[in-house]
């Protein structure tokens, strides 16, 4: 990985921390992912036409990346009803950055070098770190763990369907654009109990307007390192979005920035170079 890829894949980390925490944030976490999934997919209705569709090769990719996708939003609603987002999300990201490299050496060709695997390993370390600092002076639900498990399963298969469908597409914005509007077609499904697309809008505007393009950039970013550059490196970078999502919460929301979270934040900025030379 280059430079310029590093640099895209810690951007995308940074905006995931930042429309997450949002969305977690807001009084109706299912309806403000759904209004910025819905508000994502206007969005890219016009790129389309720049686009065009991505080739038939890309389309299996893209229904199972879809169908993961939904699954893991599913869970990891699920599981912030259950347990705070300083354990779901670090626990769940976590999860995917270990399961992604077994996956991408099955199906995508071949196991990352040896410093890249080292990284990934300081990654997946620094972001349990960040869960069990949060989780240690409070119980933690057996449902809340389940479905954690579910989303970082979920997590792990969309990353591995984005990485082999943006290559299959050859265009990360033909790909990305469709996914963006099958995304949030399955969301609106999931939601449809709550009524018609446009209504999930309602009363969204203020989280929806600025996630949905923060969203969109940050997919946009990691689906570009992908088509080019080492599928589990990247995707360990991207979830380092973690540890940024800590920092986002240390500096706005004003949470003590304990020993725990500075050597997890510092154990993962020591794997960057490990998994740049991946």
């Amino acid at each position: 990985m280059d430079a310029t890829d590093v640099a895209a894949a810690l951007l995308s980390a940074v905006l995931h921390a930042g429309w997450n925490a949002a969305v977690k944030a807001s009084r109706d976490p299912p309806r403000a992912m759904t209004a910025q999934m819905l508000l994502g997919a206007l969005f890219v209705l016009p790129g389309l036409l720049w686009s065009g569709l991505p080739p038939l090769a890309a389309w299996p990719w893209i229904a199972a990346s879809t169908l993961m996708s939904v699954v893991t939003v599913s869970a990891l609603l699920r599981a912030y009803e259950l347990a705070g987002f300083g354990l779901v999300y670090p626990v769940a990201r976590a999860i995917a950055v270990v399961l992604v490299v077994p996956l991408v050496a099955q199906f995508a060709g071949g196991w990352p070098g040896p410093a890249a695997l080292v990284g990934i390993a300081i990654i997946a370390v620094s972001l349990a770190m960040l869960a069990w600092d949060t989780a240690r002076d409070r119980g933690i639900p057996v449902r809340a763990l389940a479905w954690i498990l579910v989303a970082g399963l979920g997590a792990a298969g969309y990353i591995l369907c984005d990485a082999q469908g943006v290559r299959a597409a050859g265009s990360p914005w033909a790909y990305g654009f469709v996914v963006s509007i099958t995304n949030a077609a399955a969301m609106c499904w999931r939601q449809r109990h709550e009524g018609a697309p446009w209504m999930q809008l309602e009363g969204q505007w203020p989280i929806a307007v600025p996630a949905a393009p923060a969203s969109l950039a940050s997919y946009l970013l990691i689906l570009w390192v992908w088509g080019h550059a080492p599928i589990a490196p990247a995707a360990a970078l991207r979830d380092t979005s973690a540890v940024f999502a800590i920092l986002i919460a240390v500096v706005w929301l004003k949470e003590p920035f304990t020993r725990t979270r500075i050597l997890a934040v510092l154990l993962a900025a020591a794997a960057i170079p490990l998994l740049r030379l991946g």
